[in-house]
């Protein structure tokens, strides 16, 4: 007997990266916009933001990516997700493309996260791995054997 995974990176997945959008202007004149993301794991964004060549910085409350002209500033909500602040050479549509970038990257941070937890605790689970095939879509698809069982 086998059992089948197929895992799909979530930036193919039909989930919209940018839930809400706005922007103004600071007290300097420049152009701030926010945009509301889906993410919630801090190690996950930060390893996402450095995937996007951004210099990360966080701290306890923020998580800070610059980019050349852009800086977003990732603060939590209440509801444990994230959203980014951003200042400098950027507007709406651009700051929208930005968190889409990272949302891409932050899914394959996930997926990579998914599987290397499904390595390790499948021989806990009496599942050994039989192989492992990545799609030209980046879909990951696991085939696990189930032993002890007859």
């Amino acid at each position: 007997m086998s059992i089948s995974l197929v895992l799909l990176p979530l930036a193919v997945a039909a989930v919209a990266a940018a839930q809400g959008v706005s922007a103004a202007r600071d007290r300097q004149g420049r152009m701030v916009c926010q945009v509301q993301t889906r993410m919630r794991d801090e190690t996950l964004l930060a390893a996402a933001l450095h995937d996007t060549a951004a210099v990360v910085s966080v701290d306890r409350d923020a998580i800070t990516a610059d980019w050349t002209g852009v800086r977003a500033s990732f603060q939590r909500g209440a509801d444990g997700i994230w959203s980014a602040h951003f200042t400098g050479e950027v507007d709406e549509e651009q700051a929208v493309e930005v968190v889409r970038a990272v949302d891409a990257a932050y899914g394959r941070q996930v997926q990579q996260a998914v599987l290397e937890r499904l390595r390790q605790q499948a021989p806990a689970a009496g599942l050994r791995l039989e192989s492992e095939q990545v799609t030209e879509d980046a879909s990951v698809r696991l085939v696990f054997a189930v032993e002890g069982r007859s």
